[in-house]
């Protein structure tokens, strides 16, 4: 049996409006195995993101604790924040603005891989090198903008940054949301390849039931904060149960 490497336990986020409370997690508890893919599903301002931030300790949740490896991360600071993120990455929806403009592709990834581990000026270059051959990219892009790279060489760009620390654990946030559909299959195609390569284990974010079924092994379907339905990705896709999820089949088949 595959060990348990992510586990949120009772995690609870609201934000206070100004005529009322917004929840956006509302005791949220899910388990991902090493080597899983577990797709989190919902539309806009169900919390997902709100969710992922929280993993990744940019959000600090109400209550509720985010376990990586048996160790509690929720209030980690600091130098161990930093170790931490040797084992866990997040890759954005907005890959551009997730670079500094006013510096390359290449740089902004050697300065990530240097705040994680030191390393001389040759080993810099050849991480580098060695992390863009491995998403599919070209060299010499190393020495463009990010503006200069289309939606779907910086999105590979910002997966090679995130796997410059050999994560164990993604979280990938609508990473392909905003790609067109020949694009969004390329970007699958190459997660799935470092899956089987590495054994990375995927929390994969995303309002697309139909992406989901074609990548995750696992479905959590969110809405208003709250798990409305969970179970494998056949099971969610062919016999779902709850009507929301009823739903939002029933608008992409």
């Amino acid at each position: 049996m595959s060990k348990v490497i992510l586990e949120c336990k009772n995690i609870n986020k609201k934000y206070k409006k100004k005529d009322h409370d917004h929840i956006a997690a509302d005791n949220i508890s899910f388990q991902l195995k090493e080597g899983e893919c577990l797709g989190v599903v919902g539309e806009s301002g169900c919390g997902k993101s709100t969710l992922a931030k929280i993993i990744m300790n940019l959000e600090k949740s109400d209550s509720g604790e985010v376990i990586l490896n048996d160790k509690c991360i929720s209030n980690i600071k600091g130098k161990q924040l930093r170790d931490i993120y040797k084992d866990i990455q997040m890759v954005f929806q907005d890959a551009i603005g997730s670079f500094n403009p006013k510096i390359t592709i290449g740089k902004s990834i050697e300065e990530y891989v240097c705040s994680l581990c030191s390393l001389t000026k040759e080993d810099k270059e050849a991480t580098v090198d060695n992390l863009l051959r491995m998403v599919g990219l070209p060299i010499e892009m190393k020495n463009r903008y990010p503006h200069e790279l289309s939606g779907g060489q910086c999105q590979r760009a910002a997966i090679a940054r995130a796997l410059s620390s050999h994560p164990k654990v993604l979280i990938c946030d609508e990473v392909t949301s905003a790609l067109d559909v020949s694009v969004q299959a390329q970007v699958i195609e190459l997660l799935i390849h470092m899956k089987n390569e590495f054994n990375i284990s995927y929390v994969f974010i995303t309002h697309d039931l139909a992406l989901v079924s074609s990548f995750c092994d696992r479905v959590i379907v969110m809405k208003d904060g709250k798990i409305v339905e969970e179970g494998s990705s056949t099971k969610i896709i062919n016999r779902p149960k709850h009507e929301y999820t009823k739903l939002l089949l029933n608008s992409i088949f």
